[in-house]
């Protein structure tokens, strides 16, 4: 007679428990490289978008619109003295790097037109980048008369619109390389701004720079 042999079918207990503990590291792993994703993530996110970053884009991109639109022939530089706003010149030679405190640009804010293209009116807006009580801001008012009067005071008024750019500002230049002792520049602006990081405390110096437009018409 034939014997037969009936082979087990199934799982032992230890391959059990091997299955198990293998799917558990492989858990764990996921679970690990989720979590480690959503921090990294929450980590771009806080940085890509604190109040520093978002003031940083602000004031940059302000400065390089608004320097694209002025005319490079009228702009000026001032600086900050005893309350006053006074046009900064060159100490010793038309040619040099001169500071200064405040910037205005003169730009065309309206559609061009036969009126406007003329070289009597060279510009219909202006916009004045300052510091005031650690922040940096800028007043939009119509052009003629600027943003600041004859006596070095800025120009309010119902015309006149002011918004804050980057808080928490304790230092800011602005510079330019004169082409004469009037003050006129080379059309470029340069800004050097250190503000504080409310969070972590930290300062952080910001760069930027401005090329004006052509003379027109």
């Amino acid at each position: 007679m034939k014997k037969y042999q009936h082979s087990k079918t199934g799982f032992t207990l230890i391959e059990m428990i091997m299955a198990m503990a293998a799917s558990l590291i492989l858990f764990l792993a996921v679970a690990i490289l989720t979590s480690t994703g959503q921090r990294n993530w929450s980590k771009t996110y806080k940085t890509n978008n604190s109040e520093l970053q978002v003031g940083t884009i602000s004031a940059t991109t302000a400065l390089g619109a608004f320097g694209r639109k002025a005319n490079k022939t009228d702009y000026r530089l001032y600086k900050l003295v005893n309350g006053k706003y006074q046009r900064a010149v060159p100490a010793n030679e038309p040619e040099e790097v001169v500071i200064g405190d405040a910037v205005e640009f003169r730009y065309w804010d309206t559609e061009l037109s036969a009126d406007i293209m003329t070289t009597a009116k060279t510009a219909t807006a202006y916009v004045l980048f300052y510091l005031q009580n650690g922040d940096l801001k800028t007043d939009y008012g119509p052009y003629p008369p600027g943003g600041v009067s004859a006596a070095g005071n800025r120009i309010i008024g119902n015309d006149v619109a002011t918004v804050t750019l980057i808080r928490n500002v304790t230092a800011v230049e602005f510079s330019h390389t004169t082409q004469n002792m009037a003050g006129d520049g080379k059309g470029c602006v340069r800004m050097k701004l250190t503000a504080t990081d409310p969070v972590t405390g930290n300062p952080k110096v910001i760069l930027a720079a401005t090329l004006m437009r052509n003379t027109w018409p």
